[in-house]
């Protein structure tokens, strides 16, 4: 049983898409997106590619969108939410916040994903 703290606007999960696949984010970006996660202490889930975990139906997303509150690092929303949906579940705009790296910069974006969150969820972390 997972015994995590329950998702609450502050303190939901980090999901980063690495969109290996498509390649449609400026590598920059996911570049620093997932350096400045690293390097933060926060724990996240990190994954090669949203599409391709949607394409398999992969059980995974169903467990994403039912965890609760989700800030998922990836590409359009609509995009990411139809990706979602081909997998049969639904992502809502009151629980679930899809952050563009293909329009916005890592500085727009990182701030908003550790907002509120505790820095002790990696257990390398020292604090």
């Amino acid at each position: 049983m997972n015994q995590s703290q329950p998702q609450t606007p502050s303190n939901h999960r980090v999901v980063y898409c690495n969109c290996t696949y498509a390649k449609i984010v400026p590598e920059k970006t996911k570049q620093q997106v997932l350096s400045e996660l690293s390097a933060s202490g926060v724990a996240f889930d990190a994954f090669a590619d949203l599409c391709q975990m949607s394409a398999r139906k992969d059980p995974v997303l169903k467990e994403l969108a039912e965890s609760g509150q989700l800030k998922i690092a990836a590409c359009f929303p609509r995009a990411v939410k139809w990706l979602f949906h081909a997998a049969g579940v639904t992502l809502t705009d009151e629980k679930h916040e899809i952050l563009n790296m293909r329009e916005q910069s890592a500085d727009e974006i990182v701030p908003l994903l550790l907002e509120g969150q505790p820095l002790s969820g990696r257990p390398d972390h020292e604090e």
